[in-house]
């Protein structure tokens, strides 16, 4: 019987986040916050939402914080109580639930996307499982891994989240070719890494969602180093494609390039503003600001 559920997440975060420098030279760039939680928490959140258990993070130098985070601080969690903060309390034991695990692999150089996949290989085995990029912030009613299982389920097969972006900017994707057709889900024909404008065969774009199946890992070690003598995923699914079906799904909710200061800063504000707590004040205060810079 085909395995149709999905219960490992990798999250490759071995890179250095130097678009953010200063502030990610001693704290790694996942571990920035949106409003009140890190980037990683959020990736995690929506690997656990889709059914995820096992928790792959591939890290590098300088990336301890976030196993400190999903380890448990009994101390922290004692001083909140002893002080009545329970609430407070409560967050900080519910950022990892007990039924998941999380396991730890060093990428030993920065060797491109597709070799930290493969470093995965040992934890994942031969099952299907997630790839979750966290610069990737998607804000959706059904978290967009979850709506990609659907898809694999009814599939069988590797799906990319895909979304289009204006022609101007394909040469920052991966990039897909798709059979005909404007349906949610549509069979891949072919997969390019950031091509040019002018020869990019669609606008459709691969972001930092991916549920892959244990064959890529074949494909991966075959493809060998491409540009810059990295492993590129993209050349990786491109193998795969001549040997399985891939399937691109154009999700449903809105995605924050958080590997950009100024999507870092939209996903901040939108996400303050829908904030249970501080969105009706931020909001407030938002409207005053831009009455000021009116005047």
């Amino acid at each position: 019987m085909a395995v149709t559920e999905v219960r490992t997440a990798v999250f490759p975060v071995a890179g250095r986040g130097t678009r953010f420098l200063p502030a990610t030279k001693a704290s790694p760039k996942e571990m920035l916050p949106i409003v009140d939680k890190p980037l990683i928490q959020y990736a995690v959140d929506e690997a656990l939402a889709a059914g995820a258990r096992r928790l792959v993070f591939i890290t590098g130098s300088s990336k301890r914080a976030i196993e400190d985070h999903f380890d448990t601080d009994d101390a922290l969690e004692k001083l909140l109580d002893s002080q009545g903060k329970y609430e407070l309390a409560e967050q900080v034991r519910s950022v990892l639930p007990s039924y998941a695990s999380c396991i730890y692999i060093r990428q030993p150089a920065p060797l491109g996307l597709g070799h930290a996949v493969l470093c995965a290989r040992p934890a994942v085995g031969d099952v299907p499982f997630f790839v979750h990029l966290a610069d990737d912030l998607i804000d959706a009613e059904v978290p967009c891994l979850k709506q990609m299982t659907e898809t694999f389920s009814a599939r069988g097969a590797s799906v990319l989240g895909v979304e289009e972006v204006p022609k101007r900017d394909t040469d920052k994707y991966g990039i897909v070719e798709v059979e005909a057709g404007d349906g949610i889900v549509s069979r891949i024909k072919s997969i390019v890494e950031k091509p040019k404008p002018a020869v990019a065969p669609s606008t459709l774009a691969v972001v930092g969602r991916y549920v892959l199946t244990p064959t890529i890992f074949e494909e991966l070690e075959r493809v060998g180093q491409g540009a810059g003598g990295e492993i590129q995923l993209t050349d990786g699914i491109a193998r795969l494609l001549q040997r399985e079906p891939v399937y691109a799904h154009r999700f449903s909710g809105r995605r924050f390039d958080c590997g950009s200061k100024l999507g870092y800063l939209k996903a901040t504000v939108e996400l303050s503003l829908a904030h249970p707590s501080l969105g009706k004040d931020f909001h407030a205060y938002l409207k005053q600001l831009a009455a000021t810079l009116d005047d």
